[in-house]
């Protein structure tokens, strides 16, 4: 009935009464006349059909108002995050009631400006918050400052918490206003014992921290060890030279490799990753959980694993001098880094070597040989030398490497950040990175070619208006920048990213342009990968952490091993990949918040041990209250525009920069300046820095 409601009101082009809508469908039945009710209900809280106050129905698009989520910044405004189009700014005032990540109906009163003029649909569910009391009451306060809630706990329903113990809250009911009635349904722990920090993180962005009994039953009963019953079908490698190369604290190894000069020339690239398919059968208990978990998170001091230890770490993981079962993509590729022949097939694999990132760092970069390693010297130079070869082949077809650093944060036994620094990527990262590439490509283009259901990593071109933005704000900054937003093409990104390579603000603009380019997502309909210039890829090579890939594992199953290509088989998969590649995408960009706000948390607690401390930084942003600066090991700090000296300071949103009224003193993006940390907050996750120079 959705369809028919959405065709009748898209044709009407006006608002309709329920009953003008009941009288043009003929309805004559009470249950008829519900089921309508329920599916307008539905509409309107999907945000696809508004609901006006004289109780008539209209489509959203034949109306002057604009639907989407509400995202609340702690300082009290927010933006109404649009798809496809500007994200619309709220401020506090006009809010009408809104709270953070309502689904809200937003009139436009000026540019890229609104308010609000309903809540479409609230979806309070469970919050994380500290347990009080007060007048012999409980009550939580939330640890998110954008739900701005009043939190009362239910008489009898505190499950022993006392105050300081952070807890997981249930929504009972609405009291009145932003008061709300809750019960506890988790003590995580009190606020200060060593963990509980990052617990809250996870469980604040409903990421799934412990396996129900059903998926540890099952896991239970799957074997330890490769029995000779699954080998059957598989191509024995156990008597090849493969190995694996991990980082130092890695225990869920997906990917091993092999390589081999040919007689021709060409090398033979073997990229074989864990079979986890093979044990995680569909809709069984444990792919249920994988598929809703959708990705493993990876935090400072641990990890929230897709599957449990049992899998991850053991039968599935492509540990040293084990047998274990992988699905094996084996390239011929010739000196012009193209694929001259592959294959795709069932393997068995025993792994020789775990090696280190580390370890063969000093192999190919300083020529330091690690005990153990001697044996694999002329391997990793070979690998070494068919890496070169591809990034050079890709390089040349448009593939875009920002190469920017990451945080690193280390911590001690209790949790609390001793060090940050940048993590470190070497020859050996970059090597693997390449490996695991070409075999992603080879995969999805298999498969592409035989035009059946498929998940495919996306990333579509960057939109005009972003890329006009962008080169713009170059060009104000003196920077003079010939590329034609329209037709923004990977090789003019390349270009750009050359041009300003030796400019002391590069680490600022590689960001901005980064920022300016479309997030990649999985989708079943191929349209290239932007970002890698490849017309077809997928994500093939890390099925133990990313349900995608597992899921990719299964379609090959499939499709070629077993050979079922049946009608049957390809309406199952068109039907069930649509709604899996955007729920992989929703799970990846969860995972992706849940790890900033953790190096966010971590950053402030790490720098309140350093209050009066100073150091070299990078303007790194520009908003109407202050600036960022950006420091060596990336820890980011705001400084208020008070904290700028004795004048009065504007924001110059055309030029990016911030100016001063009367001694007209700048401050632009990417020049390097002198704090000191004046405050720092790991409660609140924030960082304040003042500047005491400019650095020439």
């Amino acid at each position: 009935m959705k369809t028919k409601i959405l065709e009748l009101l898209k044709k009407q082009k006006r608002a309709l009464l329920i009953s003008e809508i009941n009288d043009l469908f003929g309805l004559k039945t009470v249950s008829e006349l519900k089921k309508l009710m329920t599916e307008l209900t539905e509409l309107e809280k999907k945000g696809i059909i508004y609901h006006t106050k004289r109780d008539k129905y209209v489509l959203i698009e034949n109306t002057h108002l604009k639907i989407g989520k509400l995202a609340v910044h702690k300082k009290g405004f927010g933006f109404v995050l649009m798809v496809n189009e500007p994200d619309i700014r709220i401020n506090a005032t006009n809010m009408n009631g809104a709270i953070h990540n309502d689904l809200v109906a937003v009139e436009i009163i000026r540019a890229n400006e609104g308010k609000v003029i309903k809540i479409i649909n609230r979806e309070l569910d469970e919050l994380i918050g500290e347990y009080y009391q007060k007048n012999g009451k409980g009550y939580v306060k939330l640890d998110d400052p954008r739900y701005r809630l009043n939190i009362e706990i239910e008489p009898n329903e505190n499950k022993g918490a006392v105050e300081g113990h952070k807890v997981l809250v249930k929504i009972k009911e609405k009291l009145e206003n932003d008061k709300y009635q809750a019960t506890i349904l988790k003590i995580l722990g009190h606020k200060n014992d060593p963990g509980v920090d990052i617990l809250c993180v996870i469980y604040q962005h409903g990421i799934k921290n412990e396996f129900s009994e059903e998926v540890l039953n099952e896991t239970e009963v799957i074997p330890s060890i490769v029995r000779e019953e699954d080998l059957k079908g598989r191509r024995d490698l156990r008597q090849e030279c493969i190995f694996t190369i991990d980082g130092e604290d890695a225990k869920d190894l997906d990917d091993a490799i092999s390589i081999d000069k040919l007689d021709n020339d060409n090398y033979k690239l073997g990229v074989h990753i864990a079979d986890v398919s093979y044990y995680v059968k569909e809709n069984s208990f444990l792919d249920k959980e994988a598929y809703e978990r959708g990705t493993s998170v990876y935090l400072v001091d641990r990890v929230v694993p897709m599957l449990p230890h049992k899998l991850a770490n053991g039968i599935c993981s492509l540990n040293e001098n084990v047998d274990r079962l992988t699905i094996t993509c084996e390239m011929e590729i010739n000196q012009q880094g193209n694929i001259i022949d592959y294959d795709i097939f069932e393997s068995v694999i025993n792994s020789e070597k775990r090696m280190t990132y580390k370890d063969v760092n000093k192999i190919l970069e300083k020529n330091e040989i690690a005990s153990g390693y001697e044996p694999f010297v002329n391997k990793l130079i070979e690998m070494k030398n068919l890496a070169d070869i591809l990034r050079e082949n890709k390089i040349k077809r448009g593939f875009i490497d920002f190469d920017l650093d990451e945080m690193k944060i280390i911590v001690n036994d209790e949790g609390v950040p001793i060090d940050i620094g940048i993590r470190e990527r070497g020859i050996g990262e970059k090597i693997i990175e390449d490996f695991m590439i070409v075999a992603n490509e080879t995969v999805a283009t298999h498969i592409a070619n035989l035009d059946l259901p498929f998940v495919y990593r996306v990333h579509e071109y960057p939109k005009e208006k972003k890329i006009r933005s962008f080169i713009e704000l170059i060009n104000l900054m003196g920077y003079k920048i010939n590329a034609k937003p329209k037709n923004f093409y990977p090789k003019d990104v390349q270009k750009i990213l050359e041009e300003l390579k030796e400019k002391k603000e590069f680490p600022v603009l590689s960001s901005l342009l980064l920022r300016s380019m479309q997030k990649a997502i999985y989708e079943s309909e191929n349209v290239g990968h932007y970002g890698l210039a490849s017309k077809c890829y997928t994500h093939f090579t890390s099925p133990i952490r990313r349900y995608p890939d597992t899921t990719v594992h299964r379609l090959l199953r499939t499709y070629i091993f077993e050979q079922k290509i049946n009608n049957k088989t390809t309406q199952h998969w068109e039907e069930k990949l649509t709604p899996l590649c955007e729920h992989a995408s929703l799970k990846e960009n969860d995972a992706v918040e849940c790890e900033r706000e953790v190096e966010s948390l971590k950053a402030a607690e790490y720098m309140e041990q350093h209050i009066g401390e100073k150091y070299d930084g990078i303007i790194a942003g520009m908003i109407n209250i202050g600036m960022f600066v950006q420091l060596d090991n990336l820890v980011e700090g705001l400084v208020h525009i008070s904290e700028l000296g004795n004048d009065y300071y504007h924001f110059d949103e055309k030029t990016m920069s911030i100016v001063g009224r009367k001694n007209n003193n700048r401050y632009r993006l990417g020049e390097r300046v002198l704090v000191e940390v004046i405050n720092a907050s790991k409660q609140e996750k924030t960082i304040d820095f003042k500047v005491l120079q400019k650095i020439k």
